[in-house]
C-alpha cells in the first residue's frame, strides 16, 4: 500500500515547494520554528487555490496547549475562517495542566468543524496514558493523531509509536512526525506499517540580512521546504 506523505509548510515558497515535489497533503502553518501557529490569511488564500488537500493549523499563540477561554474563542473563529476558505481540514490539540487531553475544549472545537477533516496534533505527545488518550481521540471523532512517540523525534520515540499504533488497532490513523526524513523513513515503516507520514522536508536557510538578525527579525534556525527532498521522500513512499 502506498504511504501518504504530508508536508508541513509555513510560507508561500514552502507551499509551492511541497506541491512541486509531489506532497499528497499539506499542513499549513505559520512560524514552524515555534511548532506551528495558525497561518496568515494571505497564505490561506494561496493554499485554497491548490489542487491537493490542505489542513490548516489552529493554534493562536506559541507555548503550551493549555488554552483559556479567550484562546478557545480565537480558535473557534479560526476554524470558521478555514471552512469559509474551502480548505480540507484543520489541525489542533489541547491539554489539561496534567498533560491529559482536554476533552471539554477538544469537544467544543470538534463541534465547530462540520465539513472539515480533523487531525489531533502533538499535544498528544504530552499525555501520561496512551490508551486513555487514544480512546478519547477516537470518541471525539479525530481522523488521525500526529505524534513523535512522546519524544523529541520519531526516531527516538519509535517504541512509543509502535505501542500507539497497536493500541489504536485501526480505529484511528497514527501518523509519525518530527524529524521524519528520507534517512529514517525506512526504519519507521519497516517496523510499523503506517499509512501516512509527516515531514517538513526542509533545509536550513541562510540568513539574508545580518541587520535583521541582530534586531531579532531573522533567526539562526530558519528552514525552508525543499522540493527535491519532498520528491525523494514521496518517491520512497510510492515504492513501499
Amino acid at each position: 500500500m502506498t504511504v501518504l506523505l504530508e508536508v508541513c509548510v509555513d510560507s508561500p515558497e514552502g507551499l509551492a515547494a511541497a506541491i512541486e515535489g509531489g506532497a499528497d497533503r499539506v499542513e499549513l502553518c505559520s512560524a514552524l520554528e515555534l511548532g506551528g501557529l495558525t497561518p496568515t490569511p494571505g497564505l490561506i488564500g494561496q493554499a485554497a487555490a491548490s489542487s491537493i488537500p490542505i489542513y490548516a493549523m489552529i493554534r493562536p499563540r506559541p507555548g503550551n496547549f493549555v488554552f483559556n477561554e479567550t484562546d478557545v474563542d480565537a480558535m473557534l473563529r479560526e476554524i470558521d475562517v478555514i471552512r469559509a476558505s474551502g480548505l480540507s481540514g484543520v489541525v489542533f490539540g489541547a491539554n489539561l495542566i496534567s498533560g491529559e487531553l482536554d476533552h471539554k475544549t477538544l469537544g467544543r472545537l470538534i463541534r465547530q468543524c462540520s465539513g472539515l477533516g480533523v487531525t489531533l496534533h502533538r499535544a498528544f505527545d504530552l499525555v501520561p496514558d496512551l490508551e486513555d488518550a487514544i480512546n478519547m481521540a477516537v470518541d471525539l471523532g479525530f481522523e488521525r493523531i500526529l505524534t513523535s512517540g512522546r519524544a523529541p523525534t520519531s526516531r527516538e520515540g519509535v517504541d512509543d509509536l509502535q505501542q500507539t499504533f497497536e493500541l489504536a488497532d485501526g480505529r484511528i490513523k497514527i501518523m509519525p512526525g518530527s524529524g521524519v526524513n528520507i534517512d529514517n523513513a525506512e526504519m519507521l515503516l519497516d517496523r510499523i506499517p503506517f499509512a501516512e507520514i509527516h515531514s517538513s522536508c526542509a533545509v536550513s536557510r541562510p540568513i539574508v540580512s545580518e541587520s535583521a538578525r541582530r534586531l531579532g527579525f531573522e533567526t539562526a534556525s530558519q528552514k525552508q521546504t525543499c522540493p527535491d527532498l519532498v520528491r525523494a521522500l514521496k518517491n520512497y513512499c510510492l515504492s513501499r
